[in-house]
Order: structure tokens, then C-alpha cells, then sequence
């Protein structure tokens, strides 16, 4: 057991969201070891993830540029032929992308002294003289304009520069020698947190989170999972191939072949099994993120699917949060989460009402009601 499990603490125990991207105002009463968000299309549920990705980052310039770029959002969008280098639009983090009227993000718990917080500012005229010393040319007409980001006492200075017809300035912020002068002192420590889905891990991916668990009792958990779908026909794993080439990539060596197969040729649920199960063993004391973690999931396999995550966040001191469209999904979550004691499992519908967004948790009695209930109803 890690010395940083700390009792098995949760690293945020409730969540309170404000400001973010499509959230203006959000709270979860409680969240569990494993936390499932349900709800409608564009309700808001991946930006959960996506803050609290952001919060255990404690705002890292890095990662805020991750997600606007994995979404598309540049400030230049569209010049790319004119040679410009798309940046990261750095305003689309701010709900409604309108710093004026509200130009600052809060997301933590709702204990307001331990929650994140980045605000747009203003550089004064001291950080101005100090950015026109390492910029390349004049900058007199630019309006600067900078991320505070403040953590428990901490405060870093992200400078963005803006011109009257829109960004100038450069994306790689985070080697900026301007910075050094702004922030002094060492930045929070982050907290591990990893995303997987929709989509599959990539080759890579996979490839390095099983070098991190070989020969360690998490392999076996990650064989495991693969047996949830492909039975005792598996006998062994191996990351195959290097960086030449097509690459390193997991093969699979079943009972019925003779030869070893390629992992993602078995199909989506298997390939989803073991990243989700690599990606557990390699959160330890921090955070996995699974968004529409239905996918590639059969109906029949939903509730040891869920057992496995619950049991394997439990033993490596992991907190996850999960999305999912699918009732199928949320069945067997209730299913593994009534079965397995100790370990708490919380499932919360997010839902839009005319004064916003609310946060719904399902109580132990509606989570058995929602276990009892036949394939194929409709998630409400």
C-alpha cells in the first residue's frame, strides 16, 4: 500500500464547478471511490471530466492547451495557410468565452480554500517592460493580458498577448523565459490523473502502461480483464515491436492459436477491458477519467466490468469518474455497486433546468431499484 493513500482518502470528496468552458455553475454533493455521470447528449458531463482533469493538474498551462487543443479550439483558426501557427485559444476555457462578464473559473471542493482558481488579468506595466525584453518585436499596440492561477497560497502568471485583430503572439508558453521572471516559486505538485475514451488507448499508449505493471500483480488483473470477454481462451500478453516500424504494439496469445494476434484485432470490448484496466494500475493515488465508458462494453459483461473497477480503485487508492449514455451501462453499475460493500459507488444524473445545470444522485434504494430493472430501458 502506497504511504500517499493517506487512509484511502478521497482527493475530492464533493465537486463544485464554476465559470468552465459550457458550466457556469455546478455542484456534486458527493462523489464516490467510482462516480458514474449519466445524462443527455451536451449536458455537460465530459467538461466534468475535463475539470476536474484541470484540477489535478492544479491548472497547468500544459494541460489547459491539451484539452483546447483535442477539441479544436484555436485562436487563429482558419489562417493556417498564412503561415501562422494555430494556438490554443486560451479564452474558450472561460464559460461563454466572454472574459468581461465573467472572466474567472473555480472548480474544487466546496471547501473554498482548497479549490483552483484561474482568473484573466491584466499584466501592470512592471511584467509588461519584462515581456518586451524576450519578445521578438514591438508590442506597444497589444493589449497583454494573463492567466492567474491560484492554489492553496500558490499564485502562477500565464501571460496570453492580444492584438485588436485578435492573438499575437506564440503558443509555447510553457518555454517562455518570461515565466521565470513571473513565478518564482515551485508550482503546486500535481496529482496522476489519466483519461482514456471514447476512443481506444493508442498503440503507445498501451505499449507503456504495460511496461509499468509487467511482472507486478496488476499484470494479472489486466489478464483478468481480457477473460471477462474471451473466457480461458487467453494464456498470455506481450507489448511486441519497437519504434521502428509499425511500432510497439499488444499481442495476444490464445489457447485455440498457434500464433500470438494482435490485441485490437479481437475487437473493441477487449481492447477497452485492458486500457481501462492498464490505465487503473497506472493511476495509482490519483485520478482515472473514463468518458462513454459504455463503449465496445456487451450488456452481459457491464456489471463484472464495473466489479473489476471498483475493486481495482479500492486496492490502488484510485477516485474515478465515468460518463455513459447507456442504461445497459448504468444497470450494471448498480448491479456491481449494491453487490460490492465497502467500497462506495455513487451514480449521479446531470440535467439542465431553467436556472442551470443540477447535479442528481441516486439513492441506495433507487440504486437497487435501477439494478433490478431488465436490459434496454431508457437512461431518464
Amino acid at each position: 500500500m502506497s504511504e500517499k493513500r493517506q487512509g484511502s482518502r478521497l482527493h475530492l470528496a464533493d465537486l463544485s464547478i464554476e465559470g468552465f468552458r459550457g458550466i457556469e455553475k455546478l455542484s456534486i454533493p458527493r462523489l464516490g471511490r467510482v462516480t458514474l455521470l449519466t445524462g443527455r447528449n451536451s449536458v455537460g458531463k465530459t467538461t466534468v471530466l475535463d475539470a476536474v482533469r484541470v484540477y489535478a493538474a492544479r491548472g497547468s498551462y500544459r494541460v489547459l492547451c491539451e484539452l483546447l487543443e483535442y477539441r479544436d479550439e484555436f485562436a487563429n483558426a482558419g489562417e493556417e495557410e498564412s503561415g501562422r501557427k494555430s494556438s490554443p485559444d486560451i479564452m474558450a476555457i472561460f464559460h461563454g468565452r466572454d472574459v468581461s462578464r465573467r472572466g474567472n473559473i473555480s472548480i474544487g471542493p466546496s471547501n473554498t480554500k482548497d479549490r483552483l482558481r484561474i482568473e484573466a488579468a491584466s499584466l501592470d506595466a512592471e511584467q509588461t517592460a519584462q515581456l518586451q525584453r524576450v519578445v521578438t518585436g514591438d508590442i506597444s499596440d497589444v493589449h497583454p493580458r494573463a492567466l492567474n492561477v491560484k492554489f492553496q497560497g500558490s499564485k502562477r502568471v500565464f501571460p496570453e498577448f492580444f492584438a485588436p485583430a485578435g492573438l499575437f503572439g506564440y503558443r509555447s508558453l510553457g518555454r517562455n523565459p518570461f515565466l521565470g521572471l513571473l513565478n518564482q516559486e515551485d508550482p503546486p505538485t500535481e496529482v496522476v490523473c489519466l483519461s482514456t475514451g471514447p476512443n481506444l488507448l493508442s498503440n503507445e499508449d498501451m505499449a507503456r502502461f504495460w511496461d509499468a505493471v509487467a511482472l507486478t500483480d496488476d499484470e494479472d488483473m489486466a489478464l483478468a480483464s481480457l477473460r471477462l470477454i474471451l473466457d480461458n481462451e487467453v494464456d498470455r500478453v506481450a507489448v511486441i515491436g519497437d519504434n521502428k516500424g509499425l511500432g510497439r504494439r499488444v499481442v495476444v496469445k490464445l489457447h485455440s492459436e498457434k500464433r500470438p494476434v494482435p490485441l485490437k484485432s479481437l475487437g473493441d470490448g477487449p481492447s477497452r477491458l485492458f486500457s481501462v484496466a492498464l490505465a487503473l494500475a497506472n493511476s495509482r493515488d490519483g485520478f482515472l477519467l473514463i468518458d462513454e465508458s459504455e463503449n465496445g462494453i456487451h450488456h452481459s459483461v457491464q456489471r463484472d466490468y464495473w466489479r473489476m473497477v471498483l475493486e481495482t480503485a479500492d486496492k490502488n487508492n484510485v477516485q474515478v469518474l465515468a460518463t455513459t449514455h447507456s442504461y445497459d451501462c448504468v444497470r450494471g453499475f448498480a448491479q456491481a455497486a449494491t453487490e460490492f460493500e465497502g467500497v462506495d459507488g455513487i451514480l449521479v444524473r446531470v440535467e439542465r433546468k431553467q436556472r442551470g445545470l443540477r447535479a442528481v444522485e441516486y439513492s441506495e434504494r433507487n440504486l437497487r431499484a435501477v439494478a433490478k430493472q431488465p436490459v434496454g430501458v431508457e437512461v431518464r
